[in-house]
């Protein structure tokens, strides 16, 4: 018996079917450009020492020089500037900030380390009709979403922090009563 040519069945059950090399290749070569490009196992490394840097600037850059209450805040600030300017990035509201802002002065530039994440993330001090503003920078796009992931991933583990302790209060007092 011989193999059928190009794009024809065996007539012999549904099940059993022969593919011509072509097909397959075919096949295998648009499966391969839709899917999105691999890292290298520099780039991997690169950003897995991207990650490293932001999770020693958080702690401990920010939590351990700052009372909590305070660098819990100086980290939502950075949040939220992050995920406004990941969701918006060419709103020219969310590329920059200024530094006498209410807000920003007293949860980015009075709190230790907090400046230096906004820094490391993209952002570049500038002054603009005699205004100082920190104004992010396109090329840093990749750091911003690690900064922002890394952040997002500390954001998940105080509050399980604080579960686990308010959790932990509740089954003291109710021993106490």
């Amino acid at each position: 018996m011989s193999h059928p040519s190009h794009g024809e069945t065996l007539g012999e059950s549904p099940s059993t079917s022969y593919i011509s090399p072509d097909t397959l290749a075919e096949a295998v070569e648009r499966r391969t450009r839709s899917l999105p490009p691999q890292k290298s196992a520099a780039q991997l490394a690169a950003e897995h020492e991207r990650r490293q840097t932001f999770r020693r600037m958080i702690d401990p850059g920010i939590m351990r020089p700052n009372p909590k209450d305070q660098a819990l805040a100086s980290l939502k600030t950075l949040l939220t500037i992050c995920e406004n300017l990941i969701r918006e990035p060419e709103n020219p509201k969310f590329r920059q900030f200024k530094p006498t802002n209410s807000v920003i002065k007293r949860n980015l530039m009075d709190r230790k380390g907090a400046l230096e994440y906004a820094i490391e993330l993209g952002f570049r001090p500038e002054v603009v009709n005699f205004q100082p503003y920190y104004t992010f920078n396109s090329r840093h796009f990749e750091d911003l979403k690690i900064g922002c992931s890394i952040r997002l991933y500390f954001k998940k583990r105080s509050n399980s922090r604080l579960k686990s302790k308010s959790e932990l209060m509740q089954g003291r007092r109710r021993r106490r009563l």
